[in-house]
């Protein structure tokens, strides 16, 4: 094995004081991480909590990222572990037996246990992977999942048991089946003939005293595959959770093909990507296997997905939950064990569609016959209990905020949740303790901390951020109040000699009288020149105006430097963003293009009445929801918006997946009226401003079928004012710098021909 590499923790931070501040131009700021850097990411503990795990490119000296590793006890260097290293180290996500005194981990496919002085015993060694690991309820035996069924490792003997028999395939018919005169002439048999009489009596009795295979199987159809198993702590059932994909033919769920135009071979090549909405999707179904006799009870719903979230503690009570097709509905099902009688505990309904940062959220409290869930029914994101036996449930957390994470504590006592309580501009991270409801908040610096707790639960990896900073890795004690101590420095120290501000939070009243939260770039260092951008940020259900570093850090940038020329720079949390709980998330149900585009509309008032923007001088642009709304905008309100730029836009939302938009349109056969009227291709005959079209041809997300039937529209409209650009390499997200810097020089150059006045040449 290679030597590790150190590195002074403190040792990288003087080295900005020797560099320049990067140029605010196109090709400086489109550089991305050679730029910004590579923030710390995948942060684990160790095991034994000694180290802490992560991910990074450290300045100057990666060109890739790399894993990392720091002590605890002793912070002052950070270690580059050899390639492939990491696959060998034994983490704290290992399950542990319930005395707590043995883990056992998956390391490269197989498991191993850990012992408490800290020795490795490996337990399989095998072609086949295993995964999934989990404990009897006596500590004695190792249930996991190898070739999709599930078995027992006893770790005294080391006898090994395959618990389930789950095979892909049609049964095979009975012996003897027959039909007609087939069956006629076997009856007659059995009819005349001792002999044949006795031959099937011990063929029967071979057949019930074979212990070659003792478990039914369980065959899966050709479309069904085993998605997840679940053992029960006493051994006796497993819980299953089956996919079954559609048929991929023309009736069911035809897959788009998407063609590849720059490849190796110089031919055209094709990938087959996902389905359109309204398509057959694939289903779930969950099944309590009895590992006795292979029997299989399917836990369904009519109209409905299941899938199984597991055992509690004593094994006397499974948890499924169902989820209705058309997103409007939830049930989580308690499965008594072994009668196999069930109750609904809880019912999730929303009158739009069921989501949220805790969407999907439930499991069992471990020790406890007590399940969780997370909820709106609140209108915001809260933790709820409710008992196995059924009964109300009991909020965990209330109030006009979210919790955006939980995670339970081994012990199951403790809750461990990020929230925006106090501030929707921060997350904060809490210990919730269950018995009492008592919230502790442990961070407390401004911005985002996404932390990860030692084993012992004393120390804290925190992720934080502030809007002018990109993460970095702290260690903080697991109290209130307790200092936080940096351990990387992740951006260039170009970076970190520019004086990058902190966008202002504004408050911007729209017109049925609510309150949108933006982010405000007011002109610095050049004089306001009367023009303004709207920047729309993408995904729909995502926040971006908030006091921590933004995903959107090259728009970040692109402000500061549309600023510096004189431009006031507005970015909006409309309708459908996150972080505002549940009304605001589905103000957008069967119309998008509606309320979160009038937010823009808003906006665009409020920058004439109080940053006294020139009206014919504003300018709008946003990619792929952004994307969508610029067109919107340009197309349905003529006159607000002098110019905009379309990045990877969705024109017509009858071509994007199902899973996003039949949540928010209900399935375009059933409800037309909601995608005609969110669609701008149906409105492209309103385009008067300006229209800059940017997007990626290899594009699996939003496809590059999108632009091109737009751009036929506005050729048969006979439209003048506008323009595409195209980029053959790049998917939704794209990936090389040059890409972005020709896309926002585009951008730039819109906006300075239309809106700027003469503010200066684009670079």
């Amino acid at each position: 094995m290679r030597r590790m590499a150190f590195v002074t923790v403190l040792s990288l931070f003087p080295l900005a004081a020797a560099a320049q501040a990067p140029a605010l131009t196109v090709e400086s700021i489109m550089r991305g991480p050679d730029l910004v850097g590579t923030a710390p990411f995948n942060v684990q503990f160790g095991a034994d909590g000694r180290y802490v795990y992560f991910r990074w490119r450290q300045p100057g000296v990666d060109t890739l990222d790399q894993d990392y590793r720091v002590t605890v006890a002793a912070p002052q260097r950070i270690e580059r572990l050899p390639r492939n290293a990491i696959d060998t180290i034994p983490l704290a996500n290992g399950v542990w037996s319930p005395d707590r005194r043995l883990r056992v981990v998956v390391l490269k496919g197989d498991l191993w246990l850990l012992e408490p002085n800290g020795a490795r015993r490996r337990l399989t060694q095998t072609p086949g992977a295993e995964s999934a690991p989990a404990w009897s309820a006596d500590g004695r035996i190792v249930y996991f999942t190898r070739d999709n069924n599930a078995w027992a490792l006893d770790l005294g003997p080391g006898a090994l048991v395959q618990l389930t028999d789950i095979r892909r395939g049609p049964a095979p018919r009975p012996p003897n089946d027959a039909a007609g005169q087939k069956q006629g002439l076997r009856n007659d048999q059995r009819e005349l003939f001792d002999f044949i009489r006795r031959q099937l009596a011990e063929e029967r009795l071979r057949a019930d005293t074979d212990t070659v295979s003792t478990v039914k199987p369980l065959y899966l159809a050709e479309r069904q595959s085993v998605g997840r198993l679940a053992v029960a702590p006493d051994g006796r059932f497993v819980l299953a959770t089956i996919t079954e994909r559609p048929r991929g033919d023309s009736t069911e769920g035809r897959q788009v093909q998407m063609p590849v135009w720059v490849t190796q071979s110089g031919y055209v090549e094709t990938q087959q990507i996902r389905t359109k909405v309204g398509d057959a999707q694939s289903r779930q179904r969950a099944a309590l296997i009895e590992v006795a006799t292979g029997k299989a009870t399917w836990i369904d719903r009519d109209s409905a997905d299941a899938s199984g979230v597991g055992f509690s503690s004593s094994g006397r009570h499974a948890l499924v939950r169902q989820t209705s097709t058309n997103y409007e509905n939830a049930w989580l099902v308690v499965v008594d064990l072994p009668s196999l009688g069930r109750r609904e505990v809880a019912h999730l309904h929303d009158d739009a569609w069921l989501d949220g940062p805790l969407g999907g959220t439930s499991g069992w409290l471990p020790g406890s016959e007590t399940v969780f869930y997370g909820s709106e029914e609140s209108g915001y994101a809260h933790l709820y209990t409710v008992p196995a036996a059924g009964g109300p449930a009991r909020a965990l957390t209330s109030g006009t905020w979210e919790v955006q994470q939980a995670d339970v504590a081994p012990d199951g006592r403790t809750i461990y949740a990020h929230t925006n309580e106090g501030d929707f501009g921060q997350v904060h991270f809490y210990a919730l303790d269950v018995a009492s409801g008592r919230r502790t908040r442990l961070t407390s610096a401004e911005g985002r901390q996404d932390v990860v707790v030692s084993p012992d639960g004393r120390t804290l990896a925190v992720l934080h951020s502030t809007a002018n900073h990109p993460p970095e890795l702290y260690f903080q004690s697991a109290r209130p109040g307790a200092t936080a101590l940096k351990i990387t420095e992740s951006p260039s120290p170009e970076f970190l000699r520019y004086d990058w501000i902190q966008p202002e939070i504004v408050m911007i009243p729209a017109a049925d009288g609510v309150q949108v939260p933006a982010r405000l770039y007011r002109p610095r260092g050049a004089p306001a020149n009367g023009a303004a951008v709207i920047f729309v940020h993408g995904a729909g259900y995502l926040q971006n105006v908030h006091k921590w570093w933004s995903s959107y850090y090259r728009e970040y940038m692109f402000h500061h430097l549309l600023a510096a020329r004189g431009y006031t720079v507005l970015d909006l949390d409309y309708r459908g963003s996150a972080g505002l709980g549940r009304d605001w998330r589905t103000a957008i149900y069967r119309h998008m293009g509606g309320l979160d585009l009038d937010d823009q509309l808003a906006g665009a008032r409020w920058l004439v009445s109080s940053m006294h923007v020139d009206s014919t001088r504003i300018g709008i642009y946003g990619g792929s929801y952004g994307g969508f709304i610029t067109l919107m905008a340009l197309f349905t309100k003529p006159g607000v918006f002098a110019a905009g730029a379309a990045l990877r836009p969705v024109t017509d939302w009858a071509h994007y997946n199902h899973p996003y938009t039949a949540r928010i349109l209900n399935e375009p056969q059933s409800d037309s009226l909601a995608y005609q009227r969110s669609s701008p291709i149906f409105f492209a005959q309103g385009l008067e401003g300006r229209l800059l079209i940017c997007h990626g041809m290899v594009d699996d997300n939003v496809h590059f079928q999108d632009t091109a039937r737009l751009i036929q529209r506005l050729i048969e409209l006979g439209k003048q004012n506008w323009e595409v650009a195209v980029y053959p390499v790049e998917a939704h997200g794209f990936r090389r710098n040059d890409s972005w810097t020709d896309e926002y020089r585009r951008i730039l150059k819109l906006f300075e021909e239309t809106i700027g006045r003469g503010a200066g040449p684009s670079r």
